[in-house]
C-alpha cells in the first residue's frame, strides 16, 4: 500500500512475531527463538535442536534419551559388541612371541632354542625346582614352528570370533584365561614332570568347550560341534600332542562358559565372578597339592 503524496506515513507495521516478545533458548540466552523441544517443550534455537522421530529435540533431551535407552545384552549378560578385540589381540601377541623366539634363535623352524622359549616353556622340573610358576601362562604363548602356531592362530581366529561376541571381552578373556591355566594345570599334574609342553592348545580347546556349551544353551543342533572335537580328541594321542593339555583346557573352557550362561539372571554378574575365581582357586589347588608332591622328590 503506498502513501499519497502529502500525507504523513503511517506507523510501522510489526512483524508477526516481534522479537522482543519471543522467548530465549535455554542454551543460548541471546537467540530468542519460536521453536521448542518436542519432549522437554523448551525453547531452543536452531543449533540446539535436533531431528527426532516425531519433530525436533534440544541436545540435553538426545543425550539424556541415549543414557536411558537399554542397549541389548548377550546371553551371558554383556553389552552387545559386534566388533572383535581380544581374539585379534591374542592373535598377535602369540605372533609376536614366536617371532622374538625365531629372532633369537636365528631360525624359524628351531625356535624353541631361543632363550626366551627356554625361560617361558612348561617345564614341570623347572617351575618347582627353579620357582618359575609364571611358565604355567606363558607356556600358552609359545609354539613349536610355524606351523604349530599357524594351526592354532587359525583354530582360534575360527573359533573365537563366534563366541567373544556372544559372551563379551572381558568374559571371553576370562574363558580363554582359565582354559588357558587349565590346560597347563592338567600338563602339571598329569604329565611326565620332566617333559616340556608349550602351545595355545589347551586355551583353543577351551574355546571348543565353551562354544558347545553355547550351542547348546542356544538349543542348536550340537552334531557339527561334537564331531570335530571327536575327530581332535583322537588326534591328541598322536606323539608329539599333550592330551593332558587339551582336555584340561576343555574341562576348564566347559565349566567357566556353563558358569557364564547358566547364571539366573537376576543375579547373574555376582554369580559368575563367584564362578570363575572358584575355578581358579580350584586349578591353583591342583597346582599347589603337585607342586608339594614335586618338591618332596625332588
Amino acid at each position: 500500500m503506498t502513501v499519497p503524496p502529502g500525507y504523513p506515513p503511517g506507523p510501522p507495521v510489526p512483524p508477526p512475531y516481534p522479537q522482543q516478545n519471543l522467548p530465549v533458548c535455554v542454551r543460548h540466552p541471546d537467540r530468542p527463538t519460536g521453536l521448542r523441544c518436542v519432549r522437554c517443550d523448551r525453547p531452543a534455537c536452531p543449533q540446539c535442536l535436533r531431528e527426532a522421530s516425531v519433530g525436533y529435540q534440544c541436545v540435553d533431551c538426545v543425550e539424556e534419551g541415549r543414557r536411558t535407552v537399554r542397549r541389548p545384552t548377550t546371553i551371558a549378560g554383556a553389552k552387545l559388541n559386534t566388533k572383535l578385540a581380544v581374539v585379534p589381540t591374542l592373535v598377535v601377541l602369540n605372533v609376536l612371541v614366536f617371532a622374538a623366539t625365531a629372532a633369537q634363535a636365528g631360525n624359524i623352524a628351531a625356535n624353541d632354542q631361543s632363550g626366551l622359549f627356554d625361560s617361558w616353556v612348561l617345564w614341570p622340573i623347572g617351575v618347582v625346582g627353579f620357582g618359575e610358576p609364571w611358565r604355567l601362562l606363558t607356556a600358552g604363548f609359545l609354539h613349536f614352528g610355524p606351523f604349530h602356531l599357524a594351526l592354532n592362530m587359525l583354530a582360534l581366529w575360527i573359533i573365537g570370533r563366534d563366541i567373544e561376541p556372544m559372551l563379551g571381552r572381558a568374559r571371553f578373556l576370562a574363558v580363554y584365561l582359565l582354559a588357558l591355566l587349565g590346560g597347563s594345570a592338567a600338563v602339571f599334574v598329569f604329565d611326565l614332570p620332566e617333559r616340556d609342553t608349550a602351545g595355545a592348545s589347551g586355551a583353543v580347546w577351551g574355546m571348543m568347550g565353551a562354544l558347545l556349551i553355547l550351542i547348546l544353551r542356544l538349543k542348536l543342533n550340537p552334531q557339527p560341534v561334537i564331531v570335530v572335537i571327536a575327530i581332535n580328541v583322537f588326534i591328541s594321542f598322536l606323539p608329539g600332542i599333550s592330551l593332558f593339555g587339551h582336555l584340561g583346557g576343555f574341562v576348564a573352557g566347559v565349566a567357566a562358559t556353563a558358569a557364564l550362561v547358566y547364571a539366573p539372571r537376576g543375579r547373574q554378574l555376582p554369580v559368575q565372578v563367584g564362578a570363575l575365581v572358584t575355578i581358579g582357586v580350584v586349578l591353583l589347588a591342583l597346582i599347589a597339592l603337585r607342586w608339594a608332591q614335586l618338591s618332596a622328590a625332588l
